[in-house]
Parts: structure tokens; sequence; C-alpha cells
């Protein structure tokens, strides 16, 4: 259904800090860089035919976050949603919501982290047993 996630940042360096170490911890490789016609910086990182993407704002004007949005990542493992998270923390994210752990629901039980990236987007690092 979704061909790609973008977000926007408002230091395009320290999101590919926070990315790189985020991302690489499910397997994604470094992004490709594109700077746009108008001279605003993306990244694209490209991992099991999912792209997500960070731009400075194509405005002019400052990143937002979406209040109510967010993006969730497959993980393949609860130890791996726990290494999402402790290694989003350490690269400058915020923990929020309860604690890295499993959540039982009427889809059964979730592991499941949430943490915003340091523009505020908030991120889900999930894993569903099978």
């Amino acid at each position: 259904m979704f061909s790609h996630v973008m977000v926007g940042s408002n230091d395009i360096e320290r999101s590919k800090r926070f990315y790189d170490a985020v991302l690489g911890v499910l397997g994604a490789a470094d992004p490709l860089r594109n700077q746009n016609n108008t001279g605003q910086t993306r990244l694209f990182y490209r991992h099991d035919g999912g792209t997500f993407c960070i731009s400075e704002p194509i405005n002019g004007e400052s990143a937002s976050f979406a209040n109510g949005g967010t993006i969730g990542f497959k993980c393949n493992s609860p130890e791996q949603v726990r290494e999402f998270h402790d290694v989003a923390v350490a690269h400058g994210g915020t923990s929020i919501e309860e604690p890295p752990g499993p959540r039982e629901g009427k889809l059964g039980v979730l592991h499941l982290a949430y943490v915003r990236d340091p523009d505020g987007n908030k991120l889900c690092a999930l894993h569903r047993p099978k």
C-alpha cells in the first residue's frame, strides 16, 4: 500500500546520526543522500522493500511532528524491540509511554517500544509473535 514514509528534520545531520544507528538495528544500510532542485537535503533509507525518508522541509519552515501520528518499524524479536529502543535513546531519542516489553490486547501479545526521535516524531518498534 505504501511506497515510502517521509518525516521532516530541522537538523539533517543529527537525524542521520540518529537513524543510522536506529535503523541499523533493523539491518538498513546507509541512506542515499539527495539534494532536491531547491536545495533541501533528503536521506532515503531502503530496507526489505520499504523506504524511510528524512527531509529538510521544502517550504523553508520548521519541521514539526504529526500530533497523533506514529511510524511503526517491524522487529524480528522482543530483543530487537529492546535494542531499537535502547539505541534510539542512546542517540538522542526520548523513551515515551510504557517501558519496552509485552502488551496484551485483542491481537494477542505484542512486544512494543515507543520513542520520539530528536525532532519529536513518534516511532514504534513492534514484534508480533507468530
